[in-house]
């Protein structure tokens, strides 16, 4: 008995002093959250609850978040553009028409390009700008002007859209290449459905939008959803349809430990617990499951974040953190930390105990 009870005092002794060190899956809350009570703390500790949801969700949004344009209508009818090809078809009944054959009553101009300067070149006219008008005015315009030399002359126009009345659908369709622009209300969710459709590989899709150098960026759930967002066209706009690449990250006593992909939009703090398979039943401590965040030097604010670094604590024990959980939107590269209970590392010391009782009854059967 008496080598019994120095196995065992041992044991406690090296709980008492290594506990500390025990080896475990995640961080114990008060490790992280201690912080909050320094002098000058490195990182802010934020408590989420339903009192302070809506100002939270406020805060600015990080990492590759999207941006995109408001909807503007345009008149129903496209502006000829430089680079556009115009067909041009005159009609003359004289015998002795200027333009037109003996044999014939009509003359063609074909495939006229639209100068860089914004005009054509007409027989007995010369030079015609017809650049940001629509193919009816430019007829019109033409046909007005033939009216000195061929009174009776009646104008045809065919428009073909260059560049800068098409735009380039670059990638994630069954059918990617250039389109013309119909109208000037042609809009995004029509090209799409002209190109037939999204490939269906692609895991929540984002289409991109590279307009005038600037670049802009919507789920494809997003834009369907509202059609505020289902924005005109314009010429020489690029589009790409491409996967999502934001995601967060998933740590401690959590179902996966990985890099997780958004599957949408947007997804909630609980939504993303869900995610990554839960919390761990035996180790995770839900009075404090953490979100760690950095914020740019720009966004620290009175009304905003007091600190680059902050960590958004969860209560998951209570119904006022469940639904805060609920409604917190988790942001690209966010970090979800599961801390791990004190009761498992107590756990582990019981093992060691309990391992250590077994050897020395072992050694006290052997002894005897």
């Amino acid at each position: 008995m008496t080598f019994f009870f120095k196995i065992f005092a041992l044991c406690i002794s090296l709980a008492t002093l290594t506990g500390c060190a025990i080896p475990r899956g995640a961080a114990l809350s008060d490790e992280i959250l201690k912080e909050q009570d320094a002098a000058d703390p490195a990182y802010q500790v934020v408590t989420v609850s339903q009192d302070n949801i809506q100002r939270l969700m406020a805060w600015p949004e990080t990492g590759n978040s999207f941006r995109w344009i408001n909807k503007r209508n345009g008149p129903a009818s496209p502006l000829i553009r430089t680079g556009d090809r115009i067909t041009v078809s005159i009609w003359d009944n004289q015998s002795n028409s200027l333009l037109t054959a003996p044999s014939s009553k009509q003359a063609t101009l074909p495939d006229l390009e639209v100068s860089p300067t914004g005009k054509i070149f007409i027989p007995y006219l010369g030079d015609v700008e017809i650049r940001n008008m629509t193919p009816d005015q430019a007829r019109q315009k033409i046909q007005f002007a033939l009216e000195a030399i061929v009174p009776s002359a009646q104008v045809q126009m065919n428009l073909v859209a260059g560049q800068q009345n098409s735009v380039d659908l670059i990638s994630g369709v069954a059918r990617p290449g250039t389109y013309p622009l119909p109208n000037r209300n042609y809009a995004l969710l029509s090209l799409i459905a002209q190109s037939g459709g999204i490939q269906s590989t692609l895991r929540n899709p984002v289409v991109r939008l590279i307009r005038q150098g600037k670049r802009y960026e919507i789920p494809v759930d997003q834009l369907k959803s509202d059609p505020k967002f289902d924005i005109t066209l314009r010429g020489n706009d690029k589009v790409l349809i491409e996967q999502d690449t934001r995601y967060f990250t998933a740590l401690g006593a959590t179902g996966r430990e990985e890099l997780v992909h958004f599957p949408r939009a947007n997804v909630t703090a609980l939504e993303a617990m869900s995610m990554i398979g839960g919390l761990s039943d035996q180790r995770a401590n839900l009075n404090a499951v953490l979100l760690l965040r950095d914020y740019s030097k720009a966004d620290i604010k009175p009304n905003g974040p007091q600190k680059q670094q902050v960590v958004f604590v969860f209560d998951l024990t209570s119904a006022d953190g469940l639904f805060a959980a609920r409604k917190f939107h988790i942001q690209p590269q966010d970090t979800l930390l599961a801390t791990e209970t004190v009761i498992t590392s107590a756990r582990t010391v019981l093992g060691v105990i309990g391992a250590a009782i077994g050897v020395s009854n072992a050694a006290s059967n052997l002894v005897n």
